[in-house]
């Protein structure tokens, strides 16, 4: 049991600690790549997925649960047309070289029973490997 003790300190003695002005540049950082993430959907584009989440990703939606390759595909070659959105309420905190980023996704487009404006409230996990900030797990809640 010490030794588990001295391995959970030696742990938190190491976390790297985050400055106000590093967390207010991650926040603005992960903002953009938010708003990102909005393009690469109205976009279908798969290489910005690829470069968004992390090889391990998890995404909840609901009552389902992809993973980054389900995920990627039921955005790029799903039915439904994205035209526009934004980003609502977003809050980025911070933690070292993690990023905890919540708000209201607002998608709007047309799928197979006409035009659509959907509000997903989200959050996303991102970590930073490298120099790289990639989300590794997702929720997203459709708004009925």
């Amino acid at each position: 049991m010490k030794r588990v003790w001295s391995l959970l300190f030696v742990a938190m003695v190491w976390v790297p600690a985050t400055s106000s002005a590093q967390a207010g540049a991650t926040q603005r950082h992960i903002v953009a790549l938010e708003d990102g993430w909005i393009q690469a959907v109205i976009k279908r584009d798969a290489a910005a997925f690829e470069r968004l989440l992390a090889a391990d990703f998890v995404y909840t939606e609901d009552d389902r649960v992809y993973n980054k390759k389900q995920l990627v595909a039921e955005i790029t070659t799903g039915s439904d047309t994205v035209t526009s959105g934004r980003n609502e309420d977003l809050t980025v905190h911070v933690h070292g070289t993690t990023a905890i980023a919540t708000g209201w996704l607002i998608l709007i487009g047309r799928g197979s029973s006409g035009a659509f404006e959907r509000h997903y409230r989200y959050t996303d996990t991102w970590l930073k490997t490298g120099a790289r900030w990639r989300i590794i797990a997702a929720q997203d809640y459709v708004k009925p």
